[in-house]
Order: structure tokens, then C-alpha cells, then sequence
């Protein structure tokens, strides 16, 4: 099922076509109303969707530096409502919405839902942080648009939601892939089992995740798992999602115009190759973006998909370029570490990644913890235990081939490492 098969599936003459018509409109409102862009665009024509990329990019840092309404078009008397992220580097980014913005949102989740099997009539549960964070209103206000029943649970008070959802039912759930792995964990120990609650669907997001984390995640609610992006700088969630498919994220172009750039230089990568994700708002009023830097490592295709929708697809998000750790010379990302833990069955899809600069060269200890059923097998944890030695010789092994980097290994008690009850911390330096 399709939610709007009248955008989804356009052409692609009449996307571009669309898109450039959107553009205009958006390069003009931005001009005229917002004095950072007057001065950034001033004698610069675009006369095409080609020649986006002559135009100078736009920063997270430049929302800090305008902080908090500088970028705004529209007079605080027609915002709806305000967001914010959590200023932990330095003041938050606050953004705004006018009453047509907030229908933009509600119409782009409602696509990302039903692409899922998200349908009127069903509950979802969502676990997604209200309040300034857009995931809890994002999906809460989009659910209603399809016409679903949502129950509001928010992030946080795990005992809460394992009640609620045996109690209620839903037919879907939608948290962070960290939190909802706490949920299921802690569900079997307590004697539950995350399997038997009915879950039709699984909608994660808000922090990067790989196909190991979705088979742990799978394994665990016994549902499909699909992966949601957005960036409240843009709008929130809601820019791209999996449809069932599962070939990649379907961007909602007709609203957020794409583009791939090497990060380094900034150059326009054609499709297929992987870079950071820069999003122009084509529909957006109280904060227009043009060509906004998301930081958001992944790549672009415009290739058919079995669904029908006819959009550009961005692939799962594989981390943020600022997140990049260069250890020893290597670049990783934390992602592509923890794709090599989630390979190994005897281990927990709990892992946690300390960097230590204190010296000349980086160290990168990898702290993980061994599966309940390995510790019973042991006698109790006893990380001197031939079982958990090997276990860690292998895993140490199996990380050097991923990520061309001995790294240390350590195996952790059941239940030391932090559980997240909102987006994980995966990477502590120690600096």
C-alpha cells in the first residue's frame, strides 16, 4: 500500500519538474525573507536543478551562530511550535514550524508508516522522546494523520512500556533500536517473551544501526524491522524510510531535494557512490535550507524499486562523518564495529567503544559482553574462563579482518554496559 500514490509515484520528468518549480519558489521566499541567505545568494542565478550545487552550503554551525531565530523567514507570531536539540557541543539549534510546516511533517511521517505496514485502525507504541526531541510528535502526529491510535508512552520507564505492551498490543512499535533491544531484554528477564506480543512492525531510528543490529532486533519482537531517517534541522522524522522492500530509504523529494558531496571537497558525487547527505527543503516556510550539510554519511539511487514509489532512495545511514574515529591512522566508523560484534552469536547487541588520546597514538578498546546462555555454560563470569578467552581471542580476530585494526578486547559482566532508554552512547574518548 501506498499512502500518496499521486507524489510517490511521479514520473520522473514531473519530479524534476516539480522539484525546480519548488526550488524557485523556495530560493526566492529565502532571499526575500531571511537576511543570512540575501547576503549568501546575492548574484547567484540558478536556472536548473543542475545548478544547485553552484550555491554556497548551509551549516549546523550556522544555526548556532544565528541562534535563535536568525535563520527564520516568517515572524515569531506565525510559528505553530518550536523544537530544539540538546546543546550538548555548545547552544541548541532551534527550529520552527509554521501551521503548513507541521502539515508537511504529518504528511511525509504518514508515507514513511505506511510504507512499513503502518495502517489505519492499528495501535503503535511509541517510544520515542517527547517533547523539544521531534521523534516522539514527529510519529505521534503522523500515526494520527494515517489514522492509527498511538499510545504516547515517550523514552524512558522501561517497566512501563513492557506493560503496556502486553497489556494493549499494538501492531507496531517505534523507539531508538537501543531502547527497544533494553525493552526485549529485559522483558525475557523477566520472564516474558518480546515474541508474543503481536508486533506486525518494528520503526527505528534517531541513531545509526546495521542489518546486525536489524537481526537482533527481528530475532528478539519476532516482526520486521525497518529503519526511519530524519534530522530536525530538516523537519524531523520523516525524510526517508524503508518501505517493505527493504532496498534503501525512500526520500520524500518531492518536499527534500538530495544530494551526495565528497565531504572533504565538497564536489557533487554522481549515484552510487557514498558521501555525506546535503538536503535542500523545497516546501519548508519558517526555516528554509538550502543545501544543508547533514553530516550523514550514506549514498543515492534513483533506480527502479519493487514497491512502485518512484522517489530517490538513500542507503541505510552507515554514520555521521563527524563521528569518523581515525585510530592508529585507520578510519572507522562505529558502525562498521559493531557489524563485526553482531556477527558473533555469542554475544549480547550491547557493545560500548572507549578511544584513548591520553597518548601519542590512539588506543581503541572494545567493550562487549558475553551471552547469558555462554555464562551459564562457564559456571558464572569469570573472564579468565578458557570459554570467554577463546571467545575474546576470536572476536578480537574476527575485528582485525573488518577494520584492518588490533584493537583491545574485553568482556564485560551480564548487564555492565549502559542500556539506553533514548540514543545510545557508543563512543567514550578519553582525551
Amino acid at each position: 500500500m501506498i499512502w500518496n500514490p499521486a507524489a510517490e509515484r511521479l514520473t520522473r520528468a514531473a519530479r524534476e519538474a516539480l522539484q525546480w518549480e519548488r526550488l524557485r519558489a523556495t530560493l526566492a521566499w529565502a532571499t526575500e525573507r531571511v537576511p543570512f541567505y540575501a547576503e549568501r545568494l546575492r548574484g547567484r542565478a540558478v536556472r536548473g536543478l543542475g545548478e544547485l550545487a553552484t550555491l554556497p552550503f548551509t551549516r549546523k554551525s550556522d544555526l548556532r551562530e544565528h541562534y535563535p531565530f536568525g535563520l527564520f523567514a516568517v515572524p515569531r507570531a506565525e510559528l505553530a511550535r518550536l523544537h530544539a536539540s540538546s546543546g550538548t557541543k555548545g547552544k541548541p539549534t532551534v527550529v520552527g514550524y509554521t501551521a503548513g510546516d507541521l502539515d508537511v511533517w504529518r504528511e511525509v511521517m504518514a508515507r514513511v508508516l505506511v510504507a512499513a505496514g503502518g495502517r489505519a485502525g492499528d495501535t503503535l507504541h511509541n517510544g520515542y522522546g517527547y517533547g523539544l526531541f521531534t521523534g516522539g510528535l514527529g510519529f505521534h502526529d503522523g500515526a494520527e494523520r494515517v489514522g492509527m491510535s498511538v499510545v504516547p508512552v515517550s523514552s524512558g520507564n522501561t517497566a512501563r512500556h513492557i506493560l503496556l505492551l502486553q497489556d494493549v498490543r499494538p501492531a507496531g512499535l517505534c523507539a531508538t533500536p537501543s531502547f527497544a533491544l533494553h525493552i526485549a531484554e529485559t522483558m525475557h528477564e523477566q520472564g516474558g517473551d518480546p515474541r508474543g506480543l503481536g508486533l506486525r512492525y518494528g520503526l527505528y531510528g534517531a541513531e545509526p544501526w546495521t542489518e546486525g543490529l536489524r537481526g537482533a532486533l527481528e530475532r528478539a519482537f519476532g516482526c520486521p524491522a525497518y529503519d526511519v531517517y530524519g534530522l530536525s534541522e530538516i523537519v524531523g522524522p520523516g525524510v526517508a524510510g524503508e518501505c517493505e522492500a527493504r532496498e534503501g530509504l525512500h526520500l520524500a523529494d518531492d518536499h527534500f531535494l538530495p544530494e551526495i558531496i565528497d565531504p572533504a571537497t565538497g564536489a557533487v558525487l554522481p549515484p552510487g557512490h557514498e558521501g555525506e547527505l546535503v538536503l535542500t527543503t523545497l516546501t519548508k516556510r519558517a526555516l528554509p535550507l538550502i543545501r544543508y550539510r547533514t553530516g550523514d554519511v550514506t549514498t543515492l539511487t534513483d533506480a527502479a524499486c519493487a514497491c512502485g514509489r518512484t522517489s530517490a532512495r538513500i542507503a541505510r545511514v552507515k554514520g555521521r562523518s563527524d563521528d569518523m574515529l581515525i585510530v592508529k591512522g585507520v578510519n572507522l566508523y562505529p558502525s562498521e564495529v559493531e557489524a563485526a560484534l553482531l556477527g558473533v552469536e555469542e554475544l549480547v547487541p550491547h557493545y560500548q567503544l572507549l578511544v584513548d588520546r591520553r597518548t601519542t597514538l590512539a588506543r581503541l578498546e572494545v567493550q562487549v559482553e558475553p551471552a547469558p546462555a555462554v555464562v551459564e555454560r562457564c559456571g558464572g563470569f569469570d573472564a579468565a574462563h578458557p570459554v570467554l578467552v577463546d571467545l575474546r581471542r576470536r572476536i578480537g580476530e574476527r575485528l582485525a579482518k573488518a577494520i584492518g585494526l588490533s584493537v583491545e578486547v574485553t568482556l564485560v559482566a551480564p548487564r555492565t554496559l549502559p542500556r539506553s532508554e533514548g540514543k545510545a552512547v557508543r563512543v567514550v574518548e578519553k582525551r
